[in-house]
């Protein structure tokens, strides 16, 4: 009986291995993420080793860590971030994979089960451009076989993200954020802001509907990741985003500033 019950936790821990996210999202906690960095030159496609992928599983400062393929899709670099985390972490891996305007539905569908197979944790779609390509976007997880976790399924081990980057989502966000099946749903902000046509009234916009996706995911208690930097992440803290993004030399300090705002 002993043996049994040992057996029992050590499937329960494999299975929750790489959901260190997973640990504070259902008590309402704020996990804190980095960029994987790339280790290729300037101008040419980015890089990402085995090394880079060990300091990040290294750094206890990290709860997540997001691979960006939106531009140079490389299931290569999930396997190699996905085994070293495993091995060396429980940090959750996030992947970026480029959104469906610009590659089809088949490769976008194809891409969300090759990146769960490599190791990642979660599969963020980018610019979801309205209702029915949300619809479109999930049913990849859906055949995927992942076990997405959502409130309404605390056990899930697997993380749906969907993008909201261009005007007719965000007016679509309460339709969005109702469909089932969406761990994180956050807002481009960067890419909101030049589609409303850049510049301070650009800006001033990508900030309203940041704000109006926010309300939703606090709506429905579903993450809403942010990137962030030292001068703003204890506001966005406050403003209570569940998910916030670093990157570059500063990433560190700005999480320890963010840790100490959410009292972690």
């Amino acid at each position: 009986m002993k043996r049994v019950v040992i057996a029992l936790a050590l499937v329960s821990i494999a299975s929750a291995a790489n959901a260190q996210v997973l640990d504070l999202w259902p008590q309402g906690k704020v996990a804190f993420g980095v960029y994987a960095p790339s280790e290729g030159e300037r101008g040419k496609p980015p890089v990402y080793s085995a090394a880079g992928a060990a300091a990040a599983a290294a750094n206890p400062l990290y709860d997540y860590v997001f691979l960006n393929l939106e531009g140079a899709y490389d299931p290569a670099a999930v396997k190699t971030y996905g085994e070293v985390l495993k091995k060396n972490s429980r940090k959750t891996l996030i992947v970026r994979i480029p959104p469906i305007s610009k590659d089809g539905a088949d490769a976008t569908k194809a891409r969300v089960k090759e990146i769960f197979d490599a190791g990642a944790d979660g599969v963020t779609i980018p610019h979801i451009r309205d209702i029915d390509e949300a619809k479109l976007a999930l049913s990849f997880f859906t055949a995927a076989k992942a076990n997405v976790w959502t409130p309404k399924n605390p056990k899930g081990t697997k993380l749906a993200m969907l993008m909201l980057e261009d005007p007719k989502a965000i007016e679509q966000r309460k339709e969005i954020a109702d469909l089932p099946g969406i761990s994180i749903l956050a807002c481009g902000i960067g890419s909101l802001g030049q589609a409303l046509g850049g510049g301070p009234e650009g800006r001033a916009g990508a900030e309203r509907g940041t704000q109006q996706v926010l309300e939703e995911t606090k709506r429905v208690k579903i993450a809403n990741m942010l990137t962030a930097n030292a001068k703003d992440v204890e506001q966005r803290v406050k403003e209570g985003f569940l998910a916030l993004l670093m990157q570059g030399a500063q990433a560190d300090e700005a999480i320890k500033i963010g840790r100490a705002a959410a009292g972690r």
